[in-house]
């Protein structure tokens, strides 16, 4: 009797767990068999999937997917996931009655009687079109925000870069236009050098950009980074102006550093004219350089060892919080449009994180900024110098540049080095003068050329005469070329714009 009593309460409340199932609206709660076909059917699928229990029950629930889903067998692969592991999750499109699609989501819950044998799936989904939307517009949001900052970032490169040049091309062309007019002797020297400064801080500004991006080919050798700063301690405080020092506190029997001697020098002159412009009309400026040991991630990610540090320490107005944590971004800058484009920390940065090195900040408001640069310390240095080579008016050369006027300058400069100089413009007729000049030693070529470029003229020019000594030149970065001309990295390679110095030195590594 009390038996009897139970069965009828149990009957009860399953009926009444029926009824909760089949009224709920907002999810779609139905049953499949372990095939997969559909046994119930309650108000919420129906209400966002359009079919009357009529028209569904009996049928495989496949065909709430869409054409492409049922094609990769999506079905057939979630009832299997569901049955080997306990459940089944997704997200996706799935098809109404009128043919319109709602973005889903999908849960499978395998039904196992006491034996674990299989009696079907339990499967509940819900319509998420709105949350789905909702994410897609706040990516697209994301998105538009993104490219808007890119453009931020473009026009403040494109307007400092711009305010940049502009003053270095007015140094170039009043040069010239000076040259024309006079015939003075000490006019003409002063014009041509300040002209000659301006090229190079052309130059400087375009590795500055490089450097940032770690695209720039740095060519590190073991130096003496105190004896390379004392080479140019003139222009450093040139740098500052009469009411503010300098001074220079360097540790005796340095060890040698890692660096790549033009790079580095731009680093402390950039931290000086941040200091500069730090502090307001009269301050002071250190730059301190030691050898310090360091254990393992005590600066940065840098690994335990010996380095050569130079610090760069002023007494301005100091940093935020906030401006610390942007310092080293591109383009930000906190001093007012047209001083400065925002890169010369990233460039120190970038040219500190390719010699495997690190840079830190130490800064507070109104007590000043300290910027330390790490560089690992060469364990034995090589300090003997290389022996100077013999005069090259023997040595006969060929210049292949497709630009005229670079051409012709390439052969005033390699005339004026005492070499016997044959050119061509192009690939096809640099080879035919190699043919016709068995005595050239060295092939000296721009890279992108029209028709046969720099590199294909190596290669055909090698296999033809092997002892040939090849250099390449080119305005694009290393990097940049290795991944539109692999076979670049076989030859020698010398970056545009070139100095003088940069192509005596690369004519002695030959």
């Amino acid at each position: 009797m009390q038996q009897s009593a139970l069965s009828s309460v149990d009957a009860i409340e399953a009926e009444r767990f029926r009824q909760f199932i089949m009224g709920v609206t907002d999810y779609a709660i139905y049953m499949l068999s372990p095939e997969g076909v559909v046994v119930t059917w309650n108000a919420g699928a129906q209400r966002f999937k359009g079919y009357h229990p009529d028209e569904i029950i009996g049928r495989h629930f496949s065909m709430f997917y869409t054409d492409e889903d049922r094609a990769r067998g999506r079905p057939v692969l979630a009832l299997e996931v569901a049955r080997t592991t306990g459940k089944f999750e997704d997200e996706g499109w799935r098809v109404r009655k009128d043919g319109s699609r709602f973005w889903a989501s999908v849960v499978i819950d395998p039904i196992v009687d006491t034996q674990g044998e299989l009696l079907g799936f339990a499967k509940i989904t819900r319509d998420i079109t709105e949350r789905h939307e909702a994410a897609e517009q706040l990516e697209r949001a994301r998105e538009a925000l993104f490219q808007s900052q890119k453009l931020e970032a473009i026009g403040k490169l494109t307007g400092g870069i711009a305010h940049d040049f502009n003053n270095l091309l007015s140094v170039i062309m009043n040069g010239l236009e000076l040259l024309r007019m006079t015939k003075d002797p000490a006019m003409v020297a002063r014009s041509v050098d300040t002209m000659s400064r301006a090229a190079q801080r052309g130059a400087a500004l375009t590795q500055q950009l490089l450097a940032f991006a770690r695209q720039q080919p740095l060519r590190q050798e073991a130096h003496d980074v105190a004896r390379v700063i004392r080479s140019f301690e003139a222009v450093l405080r040139r740098a500052l102006p009469d009411a503010m020092h300098l001074s220079l506190h360097m540790q005796d029997d340095l060890p040698q550093a890692m660096i790549d001697a033009p790079q580095f020098e731009s680093a402390p002159l950039n931290l000086v004219v941040n200091a500069r412009d730090a502090m307001n009309a009269v301050g002071q400026v250190q730059l301190a350089l030691d050898a310090v040991t360091l254990t393992a991630h005590e600066v940065d990610r840098l690994p335990a060892g010996r380095y050569v540090r130079a610090m760069v320490k002023d007494s301005g107005t100091g940093m935020t919080p906030e401006t610390m944590t942007r310092a080293i971004e591109p383009f930000f800058t906190t001093k007012e449009v047209g001083k400065g484009t925002g890169l010369g920390l990233s460039q120190v940065y970038g040219m500190v994180q390719q010699c495997q090195g690190a840079l830190t900040l130490d800064s507070q408001v109104g007590e000043g900024t300290t910027v330390s640069l790490y560089f690992p310390a060469v364990a034995a240095a090589d300090s003997s110098a290389h022996e100077e080579r013999g005069s090259a008016s023997a040595v006969k050369v060929l210049l292949v540049d497709d630009q005229l006027d670079v051409l012709e300058t390439a052969i005033s400069l390699f005339t004026h080095l005492g070499y016997d100089v044959l050119s061509a413009d192009n690939g096809e007729q640099a080879l035919a003068t190699l043919r016709q000049h068995p005595g050239i030693t060295i092939l000296f070529s721009d890279v992108v050329m029209p028709g046969m470029n720099g590199v294909e003229l190596g290669k055909a020019a090698r296999a033809e005469f092997p002892d040939l000594k090849i250099v390449l030149a080119s305005g694009y970065v290393k990097n940049t070329l290795r991944d539109q001309m692999p076979d670049v990295g076989n030859f020698e390679l010398i970056a545009k714009p070139y100095r003088l110095s940069d192509l005596i030195k690369t004519l002695k590594a030959l």
